[in-house]
């Protein structure tokens, strides 16, 4: 019962994230000004990558890789507002 339950907490994690790096990809193309630009790519960044990222944490469980994907997680977090702010 808890497998099916961190499959599908998973899998919900990686539509959605999908769906926020459709939505950011979108808002690059058809915003107009450089800064709605700059923030559509920011919702990439940060919410996208992030939210697929837990998903496939979830998908391998405690191991190795569940700890370098936190780490490209808070590398990601540290990294992604700075480079959207300068």
């Amino acid at each position: 019962m808890v497998d099916i339950a961190i499959t599908v907490l998973s899998w919900l994690l990686l539509i959605s994230g999908g769906f926020f790096l459709f939505v950011g990809s979108l808002g690059m193309i058809r915003l107009q000004d450089f800064w709605a630009r700059l923030h559509a790519a920011s919702i990439i960044d940060s919410a996208g990558a992030g939210l697929i990222i837990f998903g496939l944490m979830l998908q391998t469980g405690l191991t190795l890789v569940t700890v370098k994907f936190a780490i490209i997680i808070i590398f990601l977090f540290l990294t992604g507002p700075t480079a959207s702010h300068a």
